[in-house]
């Protein structure tokens, strides 16, 4: 196996406006062997055993210390409850080399440079499970605070930024927009950009837009919390906006981990009982049930400007989650998720076309996500946005058939948008794919460009 040498990456970042160097002894004529996230993902989806791989990728690792094998021992740990181990096993890869070649398509295939940054399966776009059958050129790049930072790089025609949002993710994202600043190559995803997708920033990027509803969400210490349980503090005297019932979750939680609503002092002293950590986010509570008692949370994908409904939840509960036992065993919530897919854009989209042109306007970003719901006066209350969610079709076919044709259109769309930005031309009018022997979309000298 051909590594790519770490001596040409352990070099200082070019100045912020130069011109990298394009390298063809950077490129492999096939990818190794990988099993790659998006088919481990399925598998531990379907609950399928991942055990069986292990030992061949310890075999790897332990006789040729094969950064390929630790890369699928990570994701398999993580994707097991490993969570640490699969961490250390990641950054043991890339000491070996922070350059990993996926995917080689054919001749004149789109080379598409993904750029990571080390962590968990919730800090980077899950951009593989969109890119099945693609039949793209595949590098992925890893940079990181602790990482060497390339001033050589593979030959490619586009690049997508799939670092997520986070706050440990504030530095590296600066320093990767210094770097692909005035790039010679189309940046999807601009790095400055993805920043924008936190609470306070989201917020404040779009409060005033037409028909939308967002909640201020505000930073609190734990010290705040107990204040709070012990009848010390009220929440207005946080924001004057703030009062009970509120919602309160740790920072950087996600999926409704440690997220509750929060009606009185005696419930946050319950909760800083079962909770640990120090620093949390405080916002008011938004009751978005419908007039028949039912909570429905949709979850829309905006990619190249236009907006996907990828699902919708439907509950009792106000915190809905999907997929879960109430939907799978409701034959009438399935069918009203699939109508709503079926009747997206003359329906939902239309309603809320204002605000969702505003999102992506003011967002700005090729591609992300948000979760959503509808309020009693029509406005579209947001949740959160993202651009690390996970958009897969990987849901059981006998309960959920609608939904493989609507993912489908969302890959779709996003393999589009990635061939238009690498040929140059509007998405509706980029080729499915190019056929072999045909020219390379954009040439790249091996010399600076």
């Amino acid at each position: 196996m051909t590594l790519f040498p770490m001596a040409k990456l352990d070099t200082p970042p070019h100045a912020a406006g130069s011109q990298p160097v394009f390298d063809e002894s950077l490129t492999q004529d096939r990818a190794p062997p990988v099993l790659g996230l998006s088919a481990l993902v399925r598998a531990a989806f379907h609950k399928q055993d991942l055990s069986g791989h292990v030992d061949t990728l310890r075999g790897r690792v332990e006789h040729k210390a094969d950064p390929y094998a630790m890369l699928d021992l990570s994701l398999i740990l993580q994707l097991c409850f490993e969570k640490e181990s699969g961490l250390n096993v990641l950054d043991g890869a890339l000491k070996h080399r922070q350059l990993f070649r996926l995917v080689t398509g054919g001749a004149g295939a789109i080379r598409l440079l993904m750029i990571k940054t080390p962590g968990d399966l919730s800090a980077n776009t899950p951009f593989e499970c969109m890119l099945d059958h693609a039949g793209f050129t595949l590098d992925v790049l890893y940079v990181g605070p602790d990482l060497p930072w390339p001033t050589r790089l593979p030959p490619h025609d586009v690049v997508f930024v799939a670092v997520g949002e986070a706050d440990t993710h504030v530095a590296t994202l600066a320093r990767l927009a210094a770097f692909l600043r005035n790039w010679p190559r189309p940046v999807l995803n601009l790095p400055q950009r993805i920043a924008q997708l936190s609470r306070a920033d989201a917020y404040r990027v779009l409060a005033d837009v037409p028909g939308l509803c967002m909640v201020s969400t505000h930073r609190v210490d734990r010290t705040v919390l107990e204040r709070i349980a012990a009848g010390a503090l009220a929440p207005e005297q946080i924001h004057p906006d703030l009062r009970f019932p509120v919602i309160v979750r740790p920072q950087g939680a996600h999926a409704g981990i440690h997220l509750s609503r929060i009606a009185n002092a005696a419930d946050m002293t319950a909760y800083v009982r079962q909770v640990e950590g120090d620093a949390f986010f405080i916002a008011n509570y938004m009751d978005y049930a419908s007039p028949d008692g039912v909570f429905r949370k949709f979850r829309v994908v905006m990619v190249a400007g236009q907006p996907f409904l990828a699902h919708m939840g439907l509950s009792r509960h106000w915190m809905v989650h999907y997929p879960y036992p109430e939907m799978e065993a409701d034959p009438a919530k399935r069918a009203e998720e699939a109508a709503a897919m079926a009747g997206f854009e003359s329906d939902f989209a239309r309603r809320h076309a204002a605000a969702l042109q505003g999102i992506g306007q003011r967002i700005g970003l090729d591609y992300f996500g948000f979760d959503c719901a509808e309020m009693p006066n029509g406005d579209l209350l947001v949740f959160e946005l993202s651009n690390a969610l996970i958009i897969h079709a990987m849901d059981d076919v006998t309960l959920f058939p609608y939904k493989i044709p609507q993912m489908q259109n969302i890959f779709t769309a996003f393999q589009a948008m990635v061939r238009s930005r690498a040929l140059g031309c509007a998405p509706d009018d980029a080729p499915d794919g190019a056929p072999d022997g045909a020219p390379e979309p954009r040439a790249a000298s091996s010399a600076p460009v």
